[in-house]
């Protein structure tokens, strides 16, 4: 009964219809009563009859009410806006920058509950939409945009029906600029197109748009114009944007030669990267695994990279991270196996730090996943070095090895290395 007394009030015409559409907003916050307010029957025609009116005062309490009603989680509600949608995209363009805001909003909302919502904004044209709205100069309506293309990059059928438009219209290159220019500009903004590219980039296999467009040089003057800000002022939030931009990056690095692609090869990314681990190591421990990904991926088939993380002397600071998580271990171990795997001088190089008595306790790790990397690391060193396995043997190493003699997926690889370290040096 209040349910329809609040769209009876609305409905009347009265004078006080605005104060009406205040209280119904206010009751719209509730989950029960948005689900009864759709079942009315004429209640979403009311509202979008008081949306689309002339009055900018109830055009915009009554756009306050459909964002309330975007904020439910129930599909048949969010189906129940359906008949909106076309008014929600041509006020986009519209004349207050809150109006624009609060549509871009329940249109980013709509789109989250309902594939039937989706389907039917992509023929309306929510991507030229969208396109145009990303040039505005207002950090707030960027902001919006960034909100409802990452809902829409996210959605299941993204790969095969909106990437596609969204590579084939301007957005890509605005949403990089937006991106690198986070520190100058909008943070928010920069942070939800990082994430929009990440979405793009890791669930469309062929990127060559974003690489035409200089993706990779640019994410990485961006990490070293952010890197370079960190220990003075670095903006509050930054771990937010540098996040998606070194998941951005290990992915194009991951998915192309880029050797051709103007990366560039420069050692400062490397200091970029153990520059924002040191400040980021306390405070947000998720960014060690980001940026020991992206140096994994540099250092995989990249001889310049392991030269350089070797001659800048960022071994030590490497090895530091060994023992952080479960995941920094194995990331940290991968790292060095492809520089063992480059030959006997980087093998060497390795060994000058005090690289074997830190990998014995990780023998006792219960992971099998580190273990197995430590023995793939033992087994380049000692085929590169042979003095190494003596050295290990001295360490204590055999009895550490014949441990997983009995472990399934580990006893070939540990018997190999003990065959290695049980030989006579010289034979």
């Amino acid at each position: 009964g209040q349910v329809l007394e609040l769209l009876r009030g609305v409905q009347r015409g009265s004078e006080d219809r605005k104060q009406s559409l205040g209280r119904l907003r206010w009751a719209l916050q509730n989950e029960e009563t948005q689900q009864k307010f759709v079942r009315l029957d004429g209640s979403i025609r009311t509202l979008t009859g008081l949306f689309t009116s002339s009055l900018a005062d109830l055009q915009l309490e009554a756009a306050r009410c459909l964002h309330e009603l975007s904020h439910s989680s129930v599909p048949a509600v969010a189906e129940a806006c359906l008949p909106v949608t076309s008014y929600l995209l041509t006020y986009l363009s519209g004349h207050s920058l809150e109006f624009t805001e609060l549509c871009l909003y329940t249109l980013g909302n709509l789109v989250v509950e309902s594939e039937a919502v989706r389907k039917q904004l992509l023929p309306q044209g929510i991507i030229p939409v969208l396109a145009s709205c990303i040039q505005s100069p207002h950090e707030a309506v960027l902001e919006g945009v960034g909100y409802v293309l990452s809902q829409l990059l996210q959605a299941k059928e993204a790969p095969t029906e909106i990437i596609p438009l969204v590579l084939d219209s301007v957005l890509p290159q605005h949403m990089l600029r937006l991106v690198c220019s986070g520190l100058k500009a909008g943070m928010g903004a920069a942070v939800e197109f990082a994430w929009c590219l990440h979405y793009i980039i890791c669930r469309h296999k062929d990127n060559v748009v974003l690489l035409a467009l200089g993706a990779v040089p640019a994410l990485t003057s961006l990490l070293l114009n952010l890197a370079s800000e960190i220990p003075q002022d670095a903006p509050k939030g930054l771990e937010l944007l540098v996040c998606p931009v070194l998941r951005c990056l290990s992915n194009l690095l991951a998915q192309t030669d880029c050797q051709g692609q103007g990366q560039g090869q420069d050692g400062r990314l490397l200091i970029a990267l153990f520059l924002i681990l040191q400040c980021f190591l306390q405070q947000h421990p998720f960014l060690i695994q980001e940026c020991l990904w992206l140096l994994n991926n540099l250092t995989a088939d990249d001889p310049f990279f392991c030269s350089a993380l070797l001659s800048l002397d960022l071994l030590p600071a490497l090895l530091q991270l060994l023992m952080c998580s479960q995941m920094a271990t194995v990331l940290v171990l991968t790292v060095l196996c492809n520089i063992a795997e480059k030959g006997l001088f980087q093998c060497q190089q390795l060994l000058c730090q005090p690289l074997l008595p830190q990998l014995l306790p990780l023998l006792t790790l219960p992971d099998p996943e580190a273990v197995g990397q430590c023995l793939e690391l033992l087994h380049l060193l000692f085929l590169h070095c042979p003095e190494a396995a003596a050295d290990f043997s001295r360490h204590g190493g055999q009895q550490a090895l014949e441990q997983h003699q009995s472990t399934p997926e580990l006893q070939e690889r540990a018997q190999a290395l003990l065959d290695m370290v049980r030989q006579p040096p010289g034979a």
